[in-house]
C-alpha cells in the first residue's frame, strides 16, 4: 500500500510485490511513485533501495520483471552503490538470452524454414506456446521479454566503474555473442561489453613518420575513434603534432559530451588502417583493432574519398578519453612506421 512520505526503499518493495502479483492495476501508481522519490533520494537511499531490489529482481520471472530490472539500473545510473544488483541484472540478461538462443534453436526444429516469431509481437505469443511443450515455456517467455531487461545494463555500463566491475562478464559476453540476429537490443550489449578502458595504442601517422602513444578509455566505435584521434593529434607541427584541420568544435562536442548529432554531420580526416594494412572501418569497434608487438596500432593514411557520418558517439551517457601521452622520439617512431605494412 502506497502512502506519503514514503522512503525509497519502502517504495520499491511495494512495487516489487506488484510486480511479483503481476497487478496490472496497482503497477502504474507503484511506479510512478518510486520514479518520483529516486529524482529526489540521495546517494544513500538510492543504494538502500537497491538492495531491496536485488533480491526481487532475483526471483522475479522473466515475464514480467523487466520494470524491476530496469528500476535497478537506473538508480546505478543515478549512482547508487551497485553492491549485489549488479550480478544480478548480469545473471538474469546472460540466463535470458541463453534461453532465448535454446528457444531458437527448438524453434528451428519445430518449424523448419519458417521465420522466428517477432520478439515484439506479443499477439504472437499464444501461437507460439501452442507448440511448445509445458515444459519448453520459458524459453518463449525469455524469447518475448529479455530484450526488456537489456536496457537495465545498458545504462550504468556506460559508467567507467561499472564496466570495471561488472560481474559474470564471461557468461554474459558468451550469452550476447550466441545470441540470435532477431534480438536487436544485443548489439548495443555487445558493444558496451567490448568498450577498451585505459587501453594504449600506437598511431603512426605515414606521411610525416610521426608517431604517438595515446590512452583510451570509453570509446563505442571507431567513428568517434577517428574524430578523437583527430582531435588529439592534428595541430601545431613545431609540437610534433599532424598537419590538418581540426575537427569543427560541434564534431568534437558530439563525440565527447554534447548533442550526438550535429546538424551538418562529421566529415573524416584520415584512413585508419592497421599495422598489418587492413583498413579499420569505422562502424567497427577499437576492440576489434588487431594487437602488433604488444600494442594495438593506428596507422593514419590520407582518406581515399570524403567520408561524413551523423552521429558523433553510439551511446550518449559514455564519456570517452583520449589522451596523448607522448609523441614518440624521431628513431621510436621510424621503427614503428617500417614496422607497419602498407595499406591494402
Amino acid at each position: 500500500m502506497l502512502r506519503r512520505k514514503q522512503s525509497l526503499p519502502d517504495l520499491c518493495a511495494v512495487l516489487a510485490d506488484v510486480v511479483e502479483r503481476a497487478d496490472e492495476e496497482a503497477f502504474p501508481a507503484a511506479h510512478d511513485a518510486v520514479v518520483r522519490r529516486a529524482r529526489k533520494a540521495g546517494t544513500a537511499e538510492r543504494t538502500a533501495a537497491l538492495e531491496v531490489l536485488a533480491p526481487a529482481v532475483a526471483g522475479v520471472r522473466l515475464g514480467n520483471g523487466a520494470p524491476l530490472a530496469v528500476l535497478a539500473g537506473n538508480l546505478v545510473e543515478l549512482g547508487a552503490a551497485p553492491g549485489a544488483a549488479l550480478g544480478v541484472l548480469a545473471e538474469r540478461v546472460a540466463e535470458g538470452l541463453e534461453r532465448a538462443a535454446r528457444f531458437a534453436e527448438r524453434w528451428q526444429a519445430l518449424a523448419g524454414e519458417e521465420d522466428l516469431p517477432d520478439p515484439a509481437d506479443d499477439e504472437a505469443v499464444p501461437g507460439v506456446l501452442a507448440r511448445l511443450a509445458p515444459g519448453e515455456q520459458d524459453l518463449a517467455e525469455a524469447w518475448f521479454t529479455v530484450g526488456d531487461w537489456i536496457p537495465a545494463l545498458l545504462v550504468p555500463l556506460q559508467r567507467r566503474e561499472v564496466r570495471r566491475d561488472l560481474p559474470h562478464r564471461e557468461r554474459l559476453a558468451a550469452a550476447v555473442a550466441a545470441a540470435p540476429e532477431e534480438l536487436p537490443a544485443t548489439h548495443w550489449l555487445a558493444g558496451l561489453l567490448q568498450v577498451l578502458d585505459d587501453e594504449t595504442l600506437v598511431v603512426v601517422h605515414r606521411a610525416t613518420g610521426r608517431a604517438y602513444q595515446v590512452t583510451i578509455s570509453g570509446v563505442g566505435d571507431n567513428f568517434q575513434l577517428h574524430t578523437l584521434l583527430a582531435a588529439t593529434l592534428i595541430g601545431d607541427g613545431a609540437r610534433g603534432l599532424v598537419p590538418g584541420d581540426r575537427p569543427a568544435p560541434e564534431w568534437i562536442a558530439a563525440a565527447t559530451d554534447g548533442p550526438p548529432q550535429p546538424p551538418n554531420g562529421i566529415h573524416g580526416s584520415f584512413n585508419l588502417v592497421d599495422a598489418h594494412g587492413k583498413w579499420i572501418w569505422n562502424e567497427g569497434r577499437p576492440a576489434d583493432i588487431p594487437p602488433f608487438h604488444g600494442h594495438r596500432v593506428v596507422v593514419l593514411d590520407p582518406p581515399p574519398y570524403p567520408r561524413a557520418w551523423n552521429a558523433g558517439r553510439a551511446y550518449p551517457l559514455m564519456r570517452p578519453e583520449v589522451t596523448l601521452d607522448r609523441v614518440l622520439p624521431a628513431d621510436e617512431a621510424a621503427r614503428w612506421a617500417a614496422a607497419v605494412a602498407p595499406s591494402g
